[in-house]
């Protein structure tokens, strides 16, 4: 890794000596080889050597050729953790350097999908309809900004989400694009006949006609959240190790940008997005996300509110961070309460002082485990 980390080192030293004079090649060659260098590190990277690479892989992407940010995107595309504003650069860029990162990212957020869609291309859409996840409110996007082409790949998409708002718009646009209509035909995790009940009756007779195909439907399923989509029949209440890498990574990428604050944890908590909100609170505690997810684990619900009233979380804040965190079980409604109304009696500054006595015992515990482990090696 030492090695590594030193030409990582020698690569910045040289780019800090390129300007407007150096050979075009020369460039060219340092992205590429950074790109590449950071994808070797990438998983042993702490913040600041990310940002450094943040830094120097956006300015030089300013400088070389198609290309090279082709190159260069097929490199990030399919890294758990790469940095965020080049990340988010090049998936803005022309659609072949985009490509890669729009389908296979899991760096770019909901947000970051969101924007691009409603900003760039119809062949950046139908990149991102491919995705081998498309929530909810991503495909809400597609089907307000986009075309045929992308539409009908997110309808093809069996790993695309719709919420009711959204199967209302795409079976009104049915009623004007046969191949839509088609696909929408041909989606065997709608129960049409719950569906008729449930949206508009401005597109009933679309939907008696998209719904007389003979489906074999989950009985279990059937009926169930909205008589919607069965893709999202899942218990929200619960930790996900694979949601939770995901929703990490794109938190860092976020902080990358400094684009992690008050804003953005209100935003998760507006969608419903918990892991998002608890990968946030681990960075804005400056806690490691193996505690906050041992406190979840635990169902630790005083760590959690002492925790968060020393961060200055206002109660309402509070109430709609706690709900929807990934709980390892769902807190019931006189959990709730209780949490609550400790919450609301915690004094700040008594929280903090609480926090920082923690956070201090818990440094020196780690650093004498460290010192024996050392020891013993």
């Amino acid at each position: 890794m030492n090695t590594e980390l030193d030409q990582g080192e020698r690569a910045f030293s040289s780019f800090r000596v390129l300007n407007g004079d150096n050979n075009h090649s020369e460039r060219e060659h340092l992205f590429r080889n950074m790109a590449q260098l950071f994808s070797y590190v990438s998983d042993r990277c702490d913040d600041e050597q990310v940002r450094q690479y943040d830094e120097v892989l956006c300015q030089l992407a300013e400088l070389v050729e198609v290309e090279a940010r082709v190159h260069v995107a097929k490199l990030l595309a399919p890294l758990e953790r790469a940095p965020g504003t080049v990340v988010v650069k090049l998936a803005n860029d022309d659609i072949e350097v985009a490509k890669p990162l729009l389908e296979f990212s899991n760096v770019l957020s909901d947000d970051d999908l969101i924007d691009i869609i409603g900003r760039q291309s119809e062949e950046h859409r139908v990149a991102i309809a491919g995705r081998i996840s498309v929530p909810e409110r991503v495909g809400e996007a597609i089907v307000t900004h986009g075309s045929t082409p992308s539409v009908t790949r997110l309808v093809r998409n069996v790993n695309a989400e719709f919420d009711k708002a959204t199967l209302e718009k795409l079976v009104q646009r049915a009623t004007l694009d046969a191949e839509i209509a088609a696909d929408l035909r041909g989606r065997r995790d709608l129960d049409w006949k719950s569906l008729r009940s449930e949206i508009d009756t401005a597109s009933s007779k679309v939907l008696q006609d998209l719904g007389n195909s003979n489906h074999t439907l989950d009985p279990v399923a059937a009926g169930k959240v909205n008589a919607v989509v069965y893709n999202r029949m899942r218990n929200r209440a619960g930790f996900s190790a694979s949601e939770w890498k995901t929703a990490y990574n794109q938190v860092k990428a976020l902080n990358d940008r400094k684009q992690l604050d008050e804003r953005a944890l209100a935003r998760f908590a507006r969608f419903g997005y918990g892991h998002h909100a608890a990968a946030a609170l681990t960075a804005m505690l400056r806690v490691s996300p193996e505690v906050f997810v041992k406190w979840l684990a635990a169902q630790d619900y005083v760590a959690v509110t002492v925790a968060l009233r020393a961060a200055g979380l206002a109660p309402d804040m509070f109430e709609s961070i706690f709900a929807m965190l990934p709980w390892r079980d769902l807190p019931t409604d006189t959990d709730t309460k209780m949490v609550l109304s400790r919450f609301q009696a915690l004094d700040q500054e008594e929280a903090s002082t609480i926090f920082q006595l923690w956070r201090a015992h818990s440094f020196r515990k780690r650093a004498v485990s460290e010192q024996r482990e050392a020891i013993s090696a």
